[in-house]
């Protein structure tokens, strides 16, 4: 057999280990398959421009053109439903076998349905795949009062979306504040309270128990009996690894595919990043960390020799009138100190946390343009004496130290 990589998945992992690959390799075979129905496309869209142009050719990752010049030979609608580990092949939901010399595991994540009385009624909905998007878009045209399950960044994305097409949104978080890993406890209540200015209803503790209605929804209770209207339901309530097909081999997995530094599983020659990768008990589901995880395991495929480092997860969120940006350590209990500027009138709210005299950590609520320098800060692990804070602070007496 010819060497031949396949790459389960048609994400950003995998399309980030066929540009590592062909930037060494212009020869090996690449093979790519995703279950998906369309070429593959920028998932990060969906949510964050739901009425936006959703056309697969305005989304699409690469160009049609690109596999060709690039020489993969791109399997479209068709799932792998098992690998034989022992006779390198990869087997498909049409029996089809295809040999490998090397695999990547690139399979993403899907949305996780929460075990919710009702979630299989007409007019719930959750946004994960190019259809799903369609949908919504569709049924919102006719659908006035809309509640979103899912505080997190895409449950935000979606609220927003739905309000800014006239829906009058609710928000139902189970946790006691918003994106309680993200921000501090400030920064989540100008978050919530600039929310509120749009007149979506942020329900807070609030674990939906039960959709409500015959057939279609009415509406949803918490297991309190506290009842909130609605017409339709859009749930965000996390995702999970799609591992469904390597349970009966030899690859080791918890939540996800276990894989050490160089991207590699417990089975020589068989690879994973991405969202199905769990790296250090950790699953990311971010962006640019399945971007360098997939580089990373290109590279290695290939036969160079590269070490996977820790990259410092990054949130943004550009919704409600304003930018959002959270980096590193924003635990004040595991830092030494932060500094605060903070305006309200201006909706302007940034914290730089200090940990052993270096920058861990940066919320920045308002401005973030000039949020590059510090990701680059904290990436750097840059001492705060060496930080020059007038290139984020406006003005610095305003500046506030909190130990």
């Amino acid at each position: 057999m010819n060497n031949r990589i396949i790459i389960i998945g048609g994400g950003i992992a995998g399309i980030s280990a066929i540009k590592a690959i062909r930037e060494v390799d212009s020869e090996i075979e690449i093979h790519m398959i995703s279950n998906e129905k369309f070429y593959p496309y920028n998932r990060l869209r969906l949510t964050k421009g739901l009425f936006g142009n959703l056309s697969e050719e305005a989304i699409l990752l690469q160009k049609r053109e690109w596999y060709e010049a690039n020489s993969v030979k791109l399997y479209i609608n068709k799932e792998v439903t098992r690998i034989d580990v022992e006779e390198h092949e990869v087997i498909l939901d049409d029996d089809s076998r295809l040999k490998f010399s090397k695999l990547l595991l690139a399979s993403g994540a899907h949305n996780f349905t929460p075990p919710i009385e009702g979630i299989d009624k007409q007019n719930v909905y959750t946004i994960r795949h190019l259809e799903d998007a369609w949908v919504v878009k569709d049924i919102v045209l006719e659908k006035k009062k809309p509640l979103t399950i899912g505080g997190g960044i895409q449950g935000l994305e979606t609220a927003w979306e739905l309000n800014q097409h006239g829906a009058e949104v609710a928000i139902a978080e189970i946790q006691s504040r918003l994106m309680p890993m993200q921000l501090d406890i400030k920064a989540s209540q100008i978050l919530h309270s600039i929310i509120e200015s749009y007149n979506i209803k942020v329900y807070l503790e609030t674990q939906v128990h039960k959709i409500l209605g015959e057939n279609s929804v009415t509406g949803v209770s918490r297991e309190d009996g506290l009842q909130i209207s609605c017409d339709m339901v859009v749930y965000n309530a996390g995702v999970r690894p799609n591992i469904k097909y390597i349970k009966d081999t030899p690859i080791n997995f918890n939540k996800g595919v276990i894989v050490n530094n160089k991207m590699e599983t417990s089975v020589q020659d068989i690879y994973a990043a991405g969202d199905v990768a769990e790296f250090k008990s950790r699953i990311s589901g971010l962006w640019n960390i399945a971007i360098e995880q997939g580089k990373l395991a290109g590279y290695n495929m290939i036969g160079m020799d590269k070490v996977y480092k820790d990259i410092v997860p990054v949130t943004t969120l550009n919704a409600f009138g304003i930018s959002l940006f959270s980096m590193g350590n924003v635990d004040e209990g595991k830092c030494d100190y932060s500094l605060i500027e903070e305006s309200s009138e201006n909706k302007v709210y940034k914290r730089i946390f200090i940990h052993e005299n270096k920058i861990a950590g940066a919320i920045v609520i308002g401005d973030t343009k000039k949020s590059p320098i510090l990701k680059s800060a904290i990436e750097n692990q840059i001492l705060v004496d060496e930080f020059d804070l007038s290139k984020i602070f406006i003005e610095s007496e305003i500046i506030t130290r909190k130990e």
